[in-house]
C-alpha cells in the first residue's frame, strides 16, 4: 500500500494512487537505489515521494500518462538528492561535529572513539546476542543535542535493517534516553553511571501481577483506597527486593546499591501494567482516564518503595513496554492505544515510549522527531525518558511482529505519514529550559 494513502478523500484519487504504486514504485526504488547506494534510505525516499505526491495531488490529475513516469522519477531523484546531502552531514561526524573548544589531544581521541562506538551499534547488536546499547541525547541541565538526535533515528533503521531476519530485533537492545540515571538496574537501558562505585549490587524488582491482585480486594473504593492499596503492595516486593539485595551483597562481598522498584510487565498472562489500569474501572487501557490512571499508579509505587527502603533508586515505577505486555498488545490491536496516546503517559509514568513496532518504512527523521518530542517531554518535566522503537523491514500497519520470551509480540502501529524531515535537518541544540538554573 502507497504511504498516506488514506490522506486521500476521493476514491478517484485513491485508485489513481494505487495505480502509480504498483506501476512506478520498483523504478523510483531503483532511482533512489542509485543516488545513495543504500536499500534504507532509498525507502525513505520513494516514502517521502509519495507523501510529496500526495500534497501535489491536483497538479497529477492533470497529467498525461506520457508525462505521469518522468513526473515521479524527478520527484523520487530530488526527494533522494535531498536525502544525500543530509546523510552526508550526518555521517560524517568528524568533519561535522567538531570536539569541544580548546580539547586537548586526550579529549579529541576521546571524542572520535565516541563516534567510532556509536556507528559500530548496529553491527555488534546485529552479531550478538546478549549485549545492549543506550545513549542519552538530553538532559534538563544541557538541553537535547538535536545532532545526536538525528544520527540516532540513523542508528536505529540501520539496526532494524541489519536484523531484518529477526523483524530488527536489533532494536529491542536499543534505548535512547534523556535524563538518564546512573543507577538503572533494567536491561535494555541498563546504566552503570561515572558517579557510582566500582562495583555495586543494584537489583530491580517488579510485581505488576501483584498489584493487580491486591486492587481486586478493593473494586470500587474510592482512588485513595487504591493509591494506598498500591502503596503498601509496593513497599512489601520492595522490603523482599531489599533482602535478596543484601544477601547479594554478602556473598559477593559486594557494596550493596540500590532497589529499583519498577512494575515491568511480560507478555504472560496476569503480568500486565495495562491491566492494573483497567482494574482501577478503565474498559480498555488508553481510553481517557489512562494517563491519569496511570500517574496515581507510578506516585504510589514510588511512595511504597521510599516507605521500604531507603536506597531505592533506578527508575522506580511503572514501565508501559506495549510488545512485552499483553493487555496493551490487546488495546493496540483493538484500535485504543496508539502512539500519541502512549506520548502523553508517557509524562506521567518512568520512562518512556517503549517496544513500539513501527512499519519498515518509516523515515529516519520521524524516528529523530519522536525521540526528540520524548526528550523534550523529559527535559521540560526533569524526569527520565526513553525511546525504544521496532521499525519493521517489509512490515506495515496491521501486521505482526514476534520476538519471543520476555521481549513478546507486537502489532505494527501507525505514524503520521507528514514530513519532519526540515525540522530534523536543522541540527543544533534545543537549549535547557529556565528552571535548569537551579544553582
Amino acid at each position: 500500500m502507497p504511504p498516506g494513502l488514506t490522506a486521500l478523500e476521493l476514491e478517484t484519487d485513491r485508485a489513481l494512487l494505487q495505480q502509480i504504486y504498483d506501476q512506478y514504485e520498483p523504478r523510483m526504488y531503483r532511482v533512489a537505489l542509485q543516488v545513495l547506494k543504500s536499500s534504507a534510505l532509498a525507502e525513505d525516499a520513494v516514502h517521502d515521494a509519495f507523501l510529496k505526491l500526495i500534497k501535489h495531488f491536483s497538479e497529477i490529475r492533470k497529467i498525461s500518462c506520457k508525462e505521469l513516469e518522468p513526473f515521479v522519477v524527478i520527484i523520487v531523484k530530488r526527494t533522494a538528492l535531498d536525502l544525500l546531502k543530509q546523510e552526508k552531514r550526518l555521517t560524517s561526524l568528524e568533519d561535522g561535529w567538531d570536539p569541544p573548544a580548546g580539547s586537548g589531544p586526550e579529549t579529541e581521541t576521546a571524542y572520535h572513539r565516541l563516534v567510532e562506538l556509536i556507528r559500530s551499534m548496529p553491527e555488534a547488536l546485529a552479531r550478538t546476542e546478549l549485549v545492549c546499547s543506550s545513549v542519552n541525547v538530553g538532559s534538563t541541565r544541557a538541553g537535547i543535542n538535536m545532532d545526536a538526535v538525528a544520527l540516532m533515528g540513523r542508528i536505529v533503521k540501520d539496526t532494524a535493517a541489519a536484523t531484518a531476519d529477526r523483524d530488527g530485533l536489533g532494536c529491542a537492545k536499543l534505548v535512547v534516553f534523556c535524563n538518564a540515571v546512573e543507577d538503572n538496574p533494567f536491561m535494555a537501558g541498563a546504566f552503570h553511571g561515572v558517579g557510582e562505585a566500582e562495583k555495586v549490587i543494584n537489583v530491580g524488582v517488579s510485581g505488576p501481577g501483584v498489584v493487580c491482585t491486591a486492587l481486586k480486594a478493593v473494586k470500587g473504593q474510592p482512588f485513595d483506597v487504591v493509591a494506598e492499596t498500591v502503596k503498601k503492595t509496593a513497599f512489601r516486593v520492595t522490603r523482599m527486593g531489599q533482602l535478596v539485595a543484601q544477601e547479594a551483597s554478602r556473598r559477593l562481598d559486594t557494596p550493596f546499591g540500590i532497589v529499583d522498584l519498577s512494575l515491568a510487565p511480560t507478555p504472560a498472562i496476569g503480568d500486565s501494567v495495562a491491566r492494573i489500569l483497567e482494574e482501577m474501572g478503565l474498559e480498555v487501557c488508553g481510553t481517557h482516564g489512562t494517563t491519569a490512571a496511570l500517574a496515581l499508579l507510578n506516585d504510589a509505587v514510588k511512595k511504597g518503595g521510599v516507605m521500604a527502603s531507603s536506597s531505592v533508586g533506578g527508575l522506580s515505577g511503572a514501565f508501559i513496554p506495549v510488545s512485552e505486555d499483553e493487555g496493551m498488545i490487546a488495546a493496540a490491536e483493538a484500535g485504543t492505544l496508539c502512539l500519541d496516546k502512549l506520548e502523553a503517559m508517557t509524562c506521567v509514568c518512568s520512562v518512556g515510549l517503549d517496544m513500539i513496532a513501527v512499519p519498515g518504512d518509516t523515515p529516519a527523521e520521524t524516528i529523530s522527531a519522536i525521540i526528540a518530542d520524548e526528550a523534550a517531554i523529559g527535559m521540560v518535566n526533569n524526569k527520565t525518558t526513553a525511546v525504544r522503537l521496532l521499525p519493521a523491514p517489509g512490515k506495515t500497519v496491521g501486521d505482526r511482529i514476534e520476538m519471543g520470551g520476555l521481549l513478546g509480540s507486537a502489532p505494527v502501529m501507525p505514524v503520521h505519514p507528514e514530513s519532519s524531515a526540515d525540522f530534523i535537518a536543522r541540527g543544533g541544540r534545543i537549549p535547557a529550559p529556565l528552571h535548569s538554573l537551579k544553582n
